[in-house]
């Protein structure tokens, strides 16, 4: 079987709010740069506008939300099983505002990846970039990572990073990272589903070569 014949890996994607990194992995899949299948969008939240992006672009969305289920074990046994039906290859979590249970994590283990608007390891949690100022921080960007049971800790698989400026405040910060987010989303997709990038129990590896604990950096995968 050559590239060409094999499945498209197939992507499932879960989201709250606008799904602007949905449509980021979605515009680099129509360009032809992530050669991969959405095949799933999966919400919390009936409200979320990400369920209009699936819905214009064809791709089948679910609700499933939290409230629905008395406690978070039931809430995650649910989702898990909403996405087994899909086959999915990946689980890719886009501002999902759930706390995942260890056994959804196991589930997915190795499959189930988050982008979170640090350079993590510092400022996992909320309201980073107001976090980010308040330190006086000189960096600031973003993290793609492997989902553990440990908040905002799973190895870091891909990071970008830019200076803050004097002028900056928590909303600039916040578009500039959602910009860097789109971009970083799809190339270490792109970076997975080529082989260049693989995950072994955990562990990361690019080109062959061990990725090193604060992740690949951006600028090195231009």
């Amino acid at each position: 079987m050559t590239s060409h014949d094999r499945p498209l890996p197939r992507l499932v994607l879960l989201l709250s709010g606008a799904g602007s990194n949905l449509q980021a992995i979605i515009d680099a899949i129509e360009a032809g740069q992530l050669p991969a299948r959405v095949v799933a969008v999966i919400s919390n939240r009936a409200d979320a506008p990400g369920l209009q992006r699936a819905a214009r672009h064809g791709i089948p969305s679910q609700v499933i939300s939290h409230r629905d289920h008395p406690d978070r074990a039931s809430f995650d046994a649910a989702l898990a099983s909403a996405i087994d039906h899909y086959q999915p290859d990946w689980v890719l979590l886009a501002g999902f505002m759930r706390i995942l249970t260890p056994q959804f994590v196991d589930h997915f283990r190795d499959r189930l990846l988050n982008i979170h608007p640090s350079l993590l390891p510092a400022y996992p949690g909320l309201d980073t970039h107001r976090r980010v100022l308040a330190a006086g921080e000189r960096e600031h960007g973003a993290t793609l990572h492997l989902v553990t049971e440990a908040l905002d800790a799973g190895p870091t698989v891909l990071q970008g990073r830019f200076a803050v400026e004097a002028d900056d405040d928590a909303a600039t910060l916040a578009q500039k990272v959602h910009r860097l987010e789109h971009q970083i989303y799809p190339a270490a997709l792109a970076l997975l589903v080529s082989g260049q990038l693989r995950i072994d129990q955990g562990r990361l590896f690019y080109l062959d070569q061990p990725v090193p604990a604060e992740g690949l950096q951006w600028d090195q995968v231009l």
